[in-house]
């Protein structure tokens, strides 16, 4: 059984900066990722990205595959630039964790959030649209050093990762994870105080999760774009 800290709590949000708590095989998390770039780059705001872990698998058991398809079909349909796939490597290549890729993230927020930023997306990409196992370690450093040069330090980064010194900052979200503070993966926090969960979707499923899909009902990419300019004029 797991133990929530009552005094567990989010850090505070720093100027210029969107906290995002989600796990990185949530498919709602990466829609949202992808509209908040879009919208930041419309608005031409100077905002980072401050990314934390939301680890879906430390309240729900390992990842199943037939989960993340029914997913990437359901949410394919309303964000094209995700390209999302169903898995097409072997079986025995599935993800059935990424705690390994969650500390790879904090590693990166270590040399700057443009990196963890970086990193976080390119790990999205490898695993919804190259089926690539990303709880690999060869494979979470091969997908940074992809990654253009000067962005992120792959020797420190597998450094990082071999010390396990980043394990305790996923598991100190985790604590966070099971308040009320954030909700689910994703949430989305600002300076302002503002904090929203899976912002701009509604959805439901047909059928029991995993066997069935999710319907989405209504979606509004738009909902980022006032979210940042309240942050603009904070």
């Amino acid at each position: 059984m797991t133990t929530i800290d009552d005094d567990a709590a989010p850090p505070p949000v720093a100027t210029g900066t969107v906290q995002v708590w989600s796990d990185l095989l949530c498919p709602f998390a990466y829609v949202g990722l992808l509209r908040l770039r879009r919208a930041r780059e419309r608005l031409r705001l100077d905002l980072q990205i401050e990314h934390r872990t939301f680890p879906l698998e430390l309240f729900n058991g390992p990842h199943p595959r037939r989960g993340t398809d029914t997913e990437a079909v359901g949410l394919g349909q309303i964000e094209p630039d995700a390209q999302f796939r169903i898995w097409t490597a072997a079986d025995d290549l599935y993800p059935h964790t990424v705690l390994l890729a969650a500390e790879a993230v904090h590693a990166a927020n270590a040399q700057g959030l443009k990196a963890g930023e970086a990193l976080d997306l390119a790990l999205r990409r490898a695993f919804w649209t190259h089926s690539q196992s990303i709880s690999h370690r060869q494979v979470i450093l091969d997908v940074a050093s992809e990654l253009p040069d000067g962005i992120i330090d792959v020797t420190r980064l597998a450094a990082a990762l071999d010390s396990g010194r980043h394990r305790a900052d996923v598991m100190g979200d985790f604590a966070v994870s099971q308040t009320d503070a954030i909700s689910g993966s994703p949430t989305f926090r600002f300076q302002d105080g503002t904090t929203i969960h899976n912002p701009g979707i509604q959805v439901h499923w047909d059928g029991s999760w995993a066997a069935g899909f999710p319907v989405v009902d209504s979606h509004d990419s738009d909902v980022y774009d006032d979210l940042l300019k309240r942050v603009a004029s904070a």
